[in-house]
């Protein structure tokens, strides 16, 4: 697997930028460990039409220890930056090369999956803003595990914030996160823990889109069904979160199940997806997969929000008709969230389904972002609306 970008060609096992220096873990979380100028692509043939960078920086892991990652930051050419947006891709795979750092580059083998993710951050850059792309799942390609993602998003900030050449204003730049369906599950934990973790980072709103379902109903509700291709592409990241899930799965896998993770940590989403569909994990297991999760219950329980009213303004966002996420799960997800006193805007989207929505209900979400970037302020409380279509309403 190779990258072409501003760099030469390398494969990303063997890449040293992704290894810190001596030392780097007694830094500070979000310092600037090592930084480079890339190449974005775009949906055209040629690069995207920004000065881009990709810093390595110190975080911390879900269990509190150092970790290193990646953020690619991005700049429009000319004029001044008004804020700045951490935007989460939807990854949801752990293999190297559907990590944001490597699938957004010019020439990535894996183009197709960041397509929704360019279109959205080229999107962001035409209003005048700055843009943070990290590798929210860190080094080991974890998922859904809690509190991580939150730091990995919030420390990729901080980098930016200091990096001289992205020309911010540092701890004053206004700041914002948008995630998408895998990508809003970081985002939601960027809200959850930025009020303790980093008080002095500006973040004024976070839009969270095409989600977010309990866990263990989730993963139960994709098996045997046409997007069960989901299943070999999240189920090793979310082993990789805890070492009792992958216990429990390890018990149980037989050589073919071994062998279907193996595949499926090799590849991005659109790879796994396309090529499983309506996949019984029953028949990877000794046990039914349901038994499985019940085992796991407990842990993956512990990765849910846990509501707080202490969290940045929030819109939320998704399909009454979404065939993926259970509209009835986001719904829970905001009365929870309400009832601890948080402010959300919510839209329910009558007309577009997942992965429809993720391109239609982009500008209603940058208008708001746009106006929290720009200091207005948001009425207390939470207010929730039903339209036709985000993109015929404006939300």
């Amino acid at each position: 697997m190779t990258v072409a970008g501003a760099d030469s060609p390398v494969t990303l096992q063997s890449d040293p930028f992704y290894t810190p220096p001596a030392g780097w873990d007694s830094k500070a979380p979000g310092t600037v460990l090592n930084s480079r100028p890339v190449e974005v692509a775009s949906m055209g043939p040629q690069a995207l039409d920004a000065d881009a960078w990709q810093l390595l920086y110190r975080s911390t892991d879900a269990d509190g220890l150092p970790m290193a990652t990646v953020t690619t930051v991005l700049r429009p050419r000319g004029g001044e930056i008004k804020g700045l947006v951490s935007y989460q891709a939807a990854t949801d795979a752990s293999a190297p090369q559907c990590a944001p750092s490597v699938a957004l580059r010019q020439g990535a083998p894996d183009q197709y999956d960041s397509s929704l993710d360019l279109m959205t951050i080229e999107q962001v850059l035409s209003t005048g803003h700055a843009v943070s792309v990290p590798d929210w799942e860190g080094p080991k390609g974890v998922l859904f595990s809690a509190r991580q993602p939150g730091y990995a998003i919030l420390d990729g900030v901080r980098a930016a914030e200091r990096f001289e050449p992205l020309a911010l204003s540092g701890v004053d730049t206004p700041v914002a996160a948008l995630g998408y369906s895998g990508g809003g599950f970081g985002t939601g934990w960027a809200a959850q823990v930025q009020p303790a973790y980093t008080p002095e980072v500006r973040l004024v709103g976070v839009a969270v889109g095409g989600g977010r379902a309990q866990l263990a109903s989730y993963l139960k509700g994709l098996n045997a069904g046409p997007f069960a291709g989901f299943l070999p592409s999240l189920l090793p990241g979310v082993m990789r979160s805890d070492p009792r899930v992958a216990t429990a799965f390890g018990n149980h896998l037989t050589p073919a199940g071994q062998a279907l993770l193996a595949r499926g940590d090799s590849k991005c989403v659109t790879a796994n997806v396309g090529q499983n569909a309506m996949l019984n994990m029953d028949d990877y297991l000794t046990i039914p997969f349901s038994q499985v999760m019940d085992q796991i219950q407990t842990s993956i329980d512990s990765w849910e929000f846990q509501p707080e009213s202490a969290t940045p303004p929030m819109f939320v966002y998704n399909a009454v008709h979404d065939e993926i996420v259970a509209i009835a799960e986001a719904d829970r997800m905001v009365a929870q969230w309400c009832a601890a006193g948080a402010r959300i805007t919510q839209v329910r989207d009558q007309l577009s389904e997942h992965v429809a929505l993720a391109i239609t209900g982009t500008a209603a979400t940058l208008r708001w972002i746009d106006e929290r970037l720009a200091g207005q302020p948001v009425p207390d409380g939470c207010a929730t609306r039903t339209v036709t279509s985000m993109a015929l309403d404006g939300a």
